[in-house]
């Protein structure tokens, strides 16, 4: 199959196009780097490649350098019939300057090259307009005028696109470039001052907010407000989303129950169907809200500057501000997480970054920390609602984790074993304009992030609920669940957890849940409903509360939890990202010893 590919620098609309071209619901961020692997799609027969964004073919990072090396194979390949060079129209001169040194490299392959201009709607608010007929005579390529968030030329562009590839004619003769980085960029300036919007208009409106957003004080403090609403949304906005549905888990439970009748399927539906997949499916409400929190701040600007405001601290703790932005998606899951960490310059620092992220607390923690949370803070509100006790309880959890990481990092960049040879590169970050979310996109990337959720975790959750359901309900058909296959395994182990106050089933599920940390929700509700617990998290956590679970003991879990490493995938992801095996076998065993001990350090203190 012939191929397109998508080049272009970090933050210019490329994936969002890519996305528009395929079909394909990507996740676009607004900040440098985030495309670092390849993506590819279908579009009118042809594939289409999504590459890694760069910012000039000579690189300094990582991922412009897997960027541009995957560049050059592709111009290499027979297959490839068209290069689509993405420029931001409101930095015409920086993305020019990669646009031309890919049209060289184009020329020299024979491959045929295009220009999409896209942003084009933010030039439109400011009453600028470029012509694309005479930019496109000086460049000798074709450019077309788009803008992938509003759709705005994209119907042309589409076809235009189609002919284009169809042709599949090599660029014309460009004599008058120059192989060299001075030319590009002599060549880029004159262009952009001629057709491009002048940089003192883009950045009036910028610089006025951005003299209140990263001032050394009002910066910080909005800064802090933004992410104490970002954590308290998690209660306060999915809340009325998990009731319903609850309800409607606990009304297909009771229909089908009911016309089943009393036997094992009876059994099995009720308590290992719903036990374990309906007390999980209520969390997907809070995993959706906190998606739309981070798209929102993605989308408006405002997260690339908050790894800017980042930068100073956590530079202090051995990090850069682009690990912000790794520790910040890792609150979804820590594997893309620990590959976002690629863009970071510093070897030494990607490395520390990655080691620690685990210990920021994923979505799959999220349902353990919302049912012992709901077990042991009361759902107390204050200021008519728009905080309460247990939001408070939850920032607690992230802002603890967060505190662990910084301290652990600190001490490992102190070390001489990580990375000790390897040169820091400087911090360098492009701030994007200001700009309005587009709402389309960003509800397909909330209901892509729920929907993820459930397919990674639902079949891992469903088979554990299975096999501990047919552990506990033979042999005595789930009348003894002491003396059951898994009461036998859990009173095995039980002596490992009994420092920490707890008993065989908290052992169990906290065992089973190294798989997915979600298991563990689901595996507790598959062995309280065996002692007729409810299916919905109200009702476990209510039977969690009458059975009796100790203070210290529950929040030694939370503090584990917090801890401890994440799932297994994350360990195999790190021993893939870092080629380190020994050093990530010594991460896990230290972290999760750090977390048996802060559990029982806990349940001793506290009772």
């Amino acid at each position: 199959m012939k191929r397109i590919i998508l080049v272009g620098k970090p933050n210019s609309g490329k994936t969002l196009l890519f996305n528009q071209l395929t079909g394909l619901k990507q996740k676009v961020a607004n900040f440098p780097g985030v495309t670092v692997e390849l993506k590819s799609g279908q579009f009118a027969g042809y594939q289409v490649v999504d590459f890694p964004g760069a910012y000039s073919l000579h690189t300094l990072s990582k991922d412009e350098q897997i960027a541009v090396d995957k560049l050059h194979e592709a111009l290499l390949d027979d297959n490839t019939a068209l290069i689509v060079c993405n420029l931001d129209a409101t930095r015409l001169e920086s993305s020019l300057v990669f646009g031309l040194q890919v049209q060289r490299l184009a020329k020299q392959h024979n491959k045929a090259l295009i220009f999409a201009l896209n942003m084009i709607d933010e030039l439109g608010r400011f009453g600028h307009h470029i012509d694309t007929a005479a930019l496109s005579k000086q460049l000798g390529s074709p450019v077309y005028a788009i803008s992938a968030r509003t759709l705005e030329g994209i119907a042309e562009f589409k076809t235009a696109l189609q002919q284009d590839a169809a042709a599949a004619s090599a660029i014309p003769e460009l004599s008058d470039l120059r192989p060299d980085a001075a030319s590009d960029l002599k060549q880029a300036r004159q262009l952009a001052a001629e057709h491009g919007i002048k940089d003192t208009v883009v950045l009036k409106n910028q610089n006025r907010i951005d003299s209140f957003m990263l001032n050394s004080i009002s910066g910080s403090v909005m800064f802090l407000l933004v992410m104490f609403f970002l954590f308290q949304s998690i209660f306060t906005f999915a809340t009325p989303l998990m009731d319903a549905v609850e309800s409607i888990i606990a009304y297909i439970a009771e229909v089908l129950t009911e016309a089943l009748g009393p036997g094992v399927i009876h059994d099995f539906i009720n308590d290992a169907v719903f036990g374990g997949l309906g007390s999980f499916l209520v969390f997907v409400p809070q995993i959706m809200v906190l998606t739309l929190i981070i798209g929102l701040l993605e989308d408006s600007g405002y997260l690339a500057r908050a790894a800017l405001i980042c930068h100073r601290p956590l530079s202090y703790f051995g990090l850069s501000g682009r690990s912000f932005i790794p520790y910040l998606s890792a609150h979804a899951c820590a594997i893309p997480a620990i590959m976002a960490a690629r863009t970071i310059e510093s070897p030494r620092k990607r490395l520390i970054t990655m080691l620690t992220i685990p210990l920021m607390s994923c979505s799959a923690r999220l349902p353990v920390y919302a049912l012992l949370i709901a077990v042991f803070i009361p759902d107390i509100q204050y200021l008519g609602g728009l905080v309460n006790l247990q939001g408070i309880a939850f920032f607690s959890l992230y802002f603890m984790g967060i505190l662990t990481a910084l301290m652990i990092s600190l001490l490992l960049s102190r070390s001489d074993k990580i990375e000790p040879t390897a040169t820091d590169m400087p911090f360098i970050l492009e701030l994007p304009t200001y700009r309005l979310p587009h709402w389309k996109p960003l509800l397909q990337r909330v209901l892509q992030s729920g929907k993820h959720f459930i397919y990674r975790a639902g079949p891992v959750i469903f088979m554990v609920s299975v096999v501990i359901w047919v552990l506990s309900y033979f042999p005595a058909g789930g009348d003894d669940l002491a003396h059951s296959y898994l009461g036998t395994i859990g009173h095995f182990i039980e002596p490992i957890f009994e420092p920490l106050g707890l008993d065989w089933r908290y052992g169990v599920a906290i065992l089973l849940s190294f798989l997915a940390r979600e298991v563990f929700v689901g595996a507790l509700g598959t062995l309280f409903g065996v002692s007729n617990a409810d299916e919905n998290v109200a009702g476990l956590a209510e039977n969690i509360q009458q059975d009796g679970l100790a203070l210290g003991a529950g929040l030694g879990i939370l503090l584990f939890y917090v801890v401890a490493l994440q799932c297994v995938a994350t360990v195999a992801t790190l021993k893939a990202e870092t080629g380190n095996n020994k050093l990530v076998i010594g991460v896990v065993v230290a972290y999760g010893l750090l977390a048996y001990l802060l559990a029982a350090i806990t349940y001793n203190l506290i009772g």
